[in-house]
């Protein structure tokens, strides 16, 4: 490190605390890590000496003192991006008075803190406020002193601008003739005072709790721009209107391809809202709908899948609609297992309710009370479809339905695709790729509620502030997802994954991971011999990187900004973000 003096015209000159270092290319750089300028003459000349080796001797006079330390990589990564991609421009939108400004200030800071370490409200207040804060992100944004109530607020105010804003996401990342993701999930709630949270079906398996729903409409590659919440007990169909609207009325989308799972889509939701809206739509059959079709003389033979794993075929149960049957060996095999699995568990139990009906004595004596122990058995393996039961007083028997079970074995493996899209506009293969690409929205909700961002347990009491709470954290996910994007050489992500999905012979065939892949996974460490981690474990590496308050003993008054030096592994991230920290 060096000061040195930059001429600034007729101002005066500027006197900047620089570092030099070498790029990729070993060519010599140099970098401003502070503005000493506002510094008295005396103290940079001390500055001087102490970065050149010396020592000061003088009454209380020891050496350079660091005043307070805050972890910062992890803010600036987080902050910077924000910035990169113009989300904060975009919160703001046209609100130019200082109460907006102070609002937009506090909600990129909970964006960006419940990225870096989620908590509730009360805790980032504390984490950003100037006198007790844990990492530099007030200080940053200069949010001085923060109150509780002033989170709150600044939570309200970006509810007021969420349709401003996911129209602004739309404008940026959707257009005509685009593929959207749909799907719902659900959170579970702590308390009864909010009226959004209902009894529902738990997807946290968390039955003993009211729950919200959420929908979350992606872009193909995954990356959220909507986000609508619903009362717990919402059906996953009811929600399909509001997004149709959203699509065609608020987007501005007159041609789109709708994406979602067969619970979601279904013929009644087809009928009464995706035809009458003119939009397309992609999802797949429920499997009494695939028996149907695979009776005698029905449309699904299998001797299609002789030589080949995907055959588009027609029905007449599916007027105007295309049909593509596809085929999974390895997913076939793998639900035999399971099927077998679960029907010999199943029967072990069996055995041991007819062993305790026998035995003289037993409680088990009338036919009600043999059913209700033979009911909670096959009900919680799903396999009650699978026996023959005979349950008299003082009797049970069993018997496996051989017929229906390989009945059921011939369709293992087989789903079918249900689409609107002519031939012509999409092939078969991408038809059915676009349908797996569902499982980049339940990677959203994966890390929106358990790996990174913690959207439960929800503890807010009232609708809106339920709303708000949902939103910020989709904006926290939209920004981890430019996160991994942007700094996948140094994550276990696969960079050639869509390129090996292009190269597979089938879309049927899981993607295999690319040689980098394997390789970063077996040594750790990518082509350039840089560490690789996981999203969370690189965040919490670029955490270490500290923002230090220096002081001088001879000008107590007198400080400045100075950053802790840079690990290799903080130097490429940030190398591969564009910016500096």
């Amino acid at each position: 490190m060096f000061i040195e003096t930059v001429p600034n015209r007729d101002s005066p000159a500027a006197v900047l605390l620089r570092e030099s270092y070498r790029d990729a290319e070993g060519r010599t750089q140099k970098r401003t890590l502070a503005n000493l300028s506002k510094l008295p003459g005396e103290v940079v000349a001390a500055l001087k000496a102490i970065l050149k080796g010396g020592t000061l001797v003088g009454p209380g006079v020891d050496q350079l003192q660091i005043e307070r330390s805050l972890p910062h990589g992890h803010v600036a990564a987080a902050l910077g991006m924000i910035r990169k991609i113009a989300l904060d421009r975009l919160i703001l939108s046209t609100a130019k008075d200082a109460e907006a400004r102070r609002n937009c200030d506090l909600a990129v800071a909970m964006i960006v803190d419940r990225l870096i370490t989620p908590r509730s409200k009360l805790g980032f207040v504390r984490a950003v406020d100037e006198e007790t804060a844990t990492t530099s992100l007030g200080a940053v944004l200069d949010l001085g002193r923060v109150k509780e109530r002033e989170a709150y607020e600044a939570l309200d105010w970006l509810l007021e601008r969420q349709v401003r804003i996911e129209n602004g996401l739309a404008r940026r990342h959707l257009e005509d003739g685009a593929l959207v993701l749909y799907d719902v999930s659900s959170s579970y709630f702590e308390g009864r005072h909010c009226p959004l949270a209902q009894y529902g079906h738990s997807r946290d398996h968390r039955g003993d709790r009211p729950q919200i729903v959420y929908g979350l409409l992606c872009t193909r590659d995954g990356l959220p721009v909507a986000i609508e919440v619903f009362e717990g007990n919402t059906a996953d169909p009811m929600t399909l209107k509001s997004q149709i609207e959203k699509l065609k009325s608020r987007f501005g989308i007159k041609r789109v391809v709708l994406v979602g799972d067969r619970g979601m889509i279904t013929a009644a939701r087809i009928r009464d809202d995706l035809k009458s809206s003119g939009l397309d739509w992609i999802t797949s059959l429920r499997a009494p709908q695939i028996q149907a079709l695979a009776q005698e003389n029905g449309p699904l033979q299998l001797s299609l899948f002789d030589e080949r794993d995907l055959a588009e075929i027609s029905s007449p149960d599916f007027p105007g609609e295309r049909l593509i049957v596809c085929r999974n060996r390895d997913l076939a095999t793998e639900r035999a297992r399971k099927r077998e699995a679960l029907l010999s568990a199943t029967e072990r139990e069996l055995a041991r309710i007819q062993a305790h009906v026998r035995r003289k004595g037993s409680p088990l004596r009338t036919a009600v009370e043999i059913g209700l122990a033979v009911g909670e058995v096959v009900n919680a393996k799903k396999m009650a479809k699978h026996f023959a039961l005979d349950i008299r007083d003082g009797h049970f028997s069993w018997a496996r339905k051989v017929d229906q079970i390989a009945a059921e074995a011939k369709l293992d493996g087989i789903y079918v695709i249900r689409t609107s899209v002519p031939a012509e506009d999409l092939s078969p293969a991408h038809a059915v790729q676009a349908y797996k690409d569902l499982a980049r929205v339940e990677r959203a909700f994966r890390s929106m509620k358990t790996v990174d961002l913690e959207i439960r347990p929800i503890r807010h009491w009232t609708a809106d502030r339920v709303r708000a709470h949902v939103f910020l954290c989709m904006l926290a996910y939209h920004i981890e997802w430019h996160l991994r994007q942007t700094l996948a050489p140094l994550l276990f992500h696969d960079p050639d994954l869509e390129a090996a999905r292009t190269e597979r012979r089938s879309p049927i065939a899981s993607t295999e991971p690319s040689a980098r892949a394997r390789s970063k996974k077996a040594i750790k460490r990518n082509a350039n011999g840089d560490p690789v981690h996981s999203f969370a474990g690189l965040i919490d590496h670029l955490g270490t990187m500290t923002r230090n308050t220096m002081r001088m003993p001879l000008a107590a008054k007198h400080r400045f900004t100075l950053l802790s030096k840079s690990t290799p592994l903080q130097e490429a991230a940030f190398k591969l973000l564009g910016f500096g920290p």
